[in-house]
C-alpha cells in the first residue's frame, strides 16, 4: 500500500541504503476560486476553514506522489519538498516533489551512542580554533571524546591542552580539566584529535546540549605556546550556529554584518570597510555580503521577546509586507497551526519560532 512508503526531506534514511533511484516525481492539488486571495498578495487573516483547505490540498498532493511512487515500484521517497503557488484566475495550488527510490535495511550492528556538539566559543587570534566536540560510547560503557580544530595557519600542531566545559539541559556545567589532545596529522586546515576518555557517563551524554573548549597551551615543533586570550562566546543558539556552519563553513561563528565603517566576517573578525578579504580567514567580502533587504533575524529576535503565538503573529504582520510573497502563506499557516495547538497543548512559542527560522534558513542554504 502507498501508506507503507517511507518519506523524508533528507537524502536518505538512517539504517537503510538506497538500492535504486527511480526518478523525480511530483503531485499537485489545485483549489479554484479566490478563497486565498489577499494572503499571498496582500495582508489579511486566514480563517480556520481556509487553513483546513490549504492543509487538505497539501495532503492531496502528497497522496498523489505516494501513488506515483508505488506505481514505479518504490518503497521510499527522498528529498520531499512542498510549495504553494497562486495560478491564473485566482486559483491556488499545492505542489509536492521528491525522488522515488528503492531502499533496503542495513544489517543490524552493535549500537553505540554518539553525539556531536558545536563549540560555543572561539578565539579572535590565529590559534587553533575548536569547532566541534565528538562523543562516542566505547565497548564497556565508557565514553571517549575527540575535538575537531580549525587550523588557519596550518601549523604543525602536535598537541593541545584544554578544559572542555559541557552544559546540560538543566543548564548545569560539567568540566573536564586539562585534557591533552594529540594529532596524527597536525599541519592541515582541519585537525581531528585522537580519542581520549571523556570522564563523563553515557547518561551525562544524553543530557548534554552545548560545549565550550578553553585552550591553555599548544605544542608545535617550534615550541610550546600559551593561549592567554579570553575565549569569545558565540552570540547565537547552538541550533542557529549549526545552521550558520552548514551555510558558511565549519569555522563560522558570527553572521555577517556591517555599519559602513567596518564589517564582521563569518569567522568573527572585524575588518575595516575597505578590506576586500578577511585578515583572519581570507573570506572575500563580496562573497559573504548580504544583499537581501529583509532582515528575518531581526524579526525573529522580536518574536523571542513575546510570550504567546498570538503576539508572535502580530510581529509577523508588522513585517509581512516586506516578506517575499512565496513565504507569506507558509508563515501564516505556521501561525494558525500554532494558535490551534496552543489552545490544547500549552505554550507553543518555541516550536513556532523554530519553524519560522527553518523557512528562511533552508532557503538560504
Amino acid at each position: 500500500m502507498a501508506e507503507n512508503i517511507m518519506m523524508t526531506t533528507g537524502n536518505g534514511f538512517e539504517g537503510y541504503r538506497i538500492k535504486d533511484y527511480l526518478g523525480i516525481i511530483s503531485g499537485e492539488a489545485i483549489l479554484g476560486g479566490n478563497f486565498i486571495k489577499g494572503i499571498a498578495a496582500s495582508v489579511t487573516n486566514a480563517s480556520e476553514q481556509d487553513m483546513a483547505k490549504v492543509e487538505k490540498a497539501k495532503e492531496d498532493a502528497v497522496s498523489k506522489i505516494l501513488k506515483k511512487a508505488k506505481k514505479l515500484g518504490a518503497n521510499a521517497i527522498i528529498g520531499v519538498a512542498s510549495a504553494y503557488t497562486t495560478l491564473e484566475g485566482g486559483s491556488f495550488g499545492a505542489i509536492v516533489t521528491g525522488t522515488a527510490v528503492v531502499i533496503e535495511e542495513l544489517p543490524k550492528q552493535n549500537q553505540f551512542l554518539t553525539k556531536d556538539l558545536v563549540v560555543m566559543n572561539y578565539y579572535a587570534r590565529l590559534v587553533p580554533r575548536p569547532v566541534k566536540v565528538m562523543l562516542s560510547e566505547a565497548p564497556g560503557g565508557d565514553v571517549n571524546m575527540k575535538v575537531l580544530f580549525f587550523n588557519y595557519n596550518m601549523d604543525d600542531i602536535l598537541a593541545i591542552r584544554a578544559n572542555v566545559e559541557f552544559t546540560n539541559l538543566y543548564d548545569e556545567r560539567l568540566i573536564v580539566k586539562d585534557v591533552d589532545f594529540v594529532f596524527r596529522k597536525g599541519n592541515v586546515t582541519q585537525i581531528e584529535a585522537e580519542p581520549v576518555p571523556a570522564q563523563i557517563s553515557v547518561n551525562d551524554v544524553l543530557l548534554l546540549k552545548e560545549a565550550r573548549v578553553i585552550i591553555s597551551k599548544y605544542a608545535t615543533p617550534r615550541g610550546i605556546f600559551a593561549c592567554n586570550d579570553a575565549p569569545i562566546n558565540v552570540s547565537m543558539s547552538a541550533r542557529r550556529l549549526e545552521s550558520l556552519k552548514a551555510k558558511r563553513g565549519i569555522d563560522a561563528v558570527e553572521k555577517y554584518q556591517t555599519d559602513g565603517m567596518i564589517w564582521t566576517c563569518n569567522c568573527g573578525h572585524v575588518n575595516e570597510a575597505g578590506t576586500d578579504e578577511c585578515v583572519i580567514c581570507g573570506r572575500k567580502h563580496d562573497d559573504i555580503r548580504i544583499t537581501t533587504t529583509f532582515n528575518y533575524e531581526e524579526m525573529i529576535d522580536k518574536m523571542r521577546e513575546k510570550e504567546y503565538v498570538m503576539e508572535i503573529k502580530d510581529v509577523l504582520m508588522d513585517y509581512i509586507k516586506v516578506i517575499d510573497a512565496k513565504y507569506r502563506l507558509q508563515l501564516l499557516e505556521i501561525m494558525e497551526s500554532g494558535l490551534q495547538y496552543e489552545k490544547t497543548r500549552g505554550n507553543m512559542k518555541d516550536t513556532v519560532i523554530e519553524k519560522v527560522e527553518k523557512v528562511f534558513e533552508e532557503e538560504d542554504r
